[in-house]
């Protein structure tokens, strides 16, 4: 697929901004799929291409918050597993769906997921903690769903990751910040690999983007203690109508 220059300028800024609020509150996918769609790309080779340069700002992110000590890697183990299953079953569960309706279910998804955004409890509400085996078995089926959701399509899967864990699972912020690193990292691989073996990925926009991406990640790190959540709420509403608009714009035969 040939590409232009113009897709590289409209992708790579959004990826950086998509990184940063990632790093911060997670849902960076609300702003880097649709930049791809925006750009002009087919639905499967979006998301594809998302995928990679997500997942190489979302390494850099994961190996931060394990420096500063976020991690619990049995836990994180645990989550893994189920991660990795969800998100292949949602990866191959996508490409059998055509461009066309899935730009319909798009339609759908998009504005409950940035009312969900939007409506949802505040990150730092402190919970009791839960027994070990209890708080193993709730993150596990967290891990499990989202990761279904994050290989069939992906946006909000960390906003959606932090909520669960804090909510359900009753983790502090940082822990479940630091949790939801590790497993959006894993459904991003997984269903990137899934993606890549079915010639879904484009490797040049995906890894110079990828460069944005790191770079918006690690400045997203810094920020994470200063209340970023938020600050980047409205910049995901705004890309969100915009890519809604185009999408509908499209479907109606503009």
């Amino acid at each position: 697929m040939e590409l232009t220059a113009l897709q590289f300028l409209i992708v790579c800024p959004l990826v950086f901004l998509a990184g940063l609020v990632d790093a911060m509150a997670g849902g960076g996918g609300l702003i880097s799929l649709p930049a791809y769609l925006i750009s002009g790309l087919p639905v499967h080779y979006a998301i594809g291409t998302n995928k990679l340069s997500s997942g190489m700002g979302t390494t850099l992110a994961t190996w931060r918050f394990a420096r500063s000590g976020y991690i619990h890697w049995k836990l994180a183990l645990f989550c893994t597993m189920c991660a990795l299953v969800g998100s292949t079953t949602g990866a191959r569960l996508a490409l059998l769906i055509p461009d066309a309706a899935f730009r319909v279910i798009m339609l759908v998804v998009l504005p409950l997921t940035g009312c969900y955004l939007l409506r949802g409890k505040a990150l730092d509400a402190e919970r009791p903690a839960f027994s070990s085996s209890k708080t193993i078995a709730v993150a596990m089926g967290v891990a499990l769903v989202i990761g279904l959701y994050d290989g069939f399509y992906g946006p909000g899967t960390g906003t959606f990751l932090i909520l669960m864990l804090t909510g359900l699972a009753h983790l502090t912020l940082a822990s479940a910040n630091g949790i939801a690193k590790v497993i959006n990292l894993t459904t991003n691989l997984s269903a990137l690999a899934v993606f890549f073996l079915n010639g879904k990925v484009l490797l040049l926009l995906g890894l110079v983007a990828g460069c944005f991406s790191i770079l918006g990640n690690y400045i997203g790190t810094r920020c994470f203690d200063k209340g970023g959540a938020k600050a980047v709420k409205p910049l995901m509403i705004v890309v969100l109508c915009i890519f809604f608009i185009k999408v509908l714009w499209e479907l109606l035969g503009g």
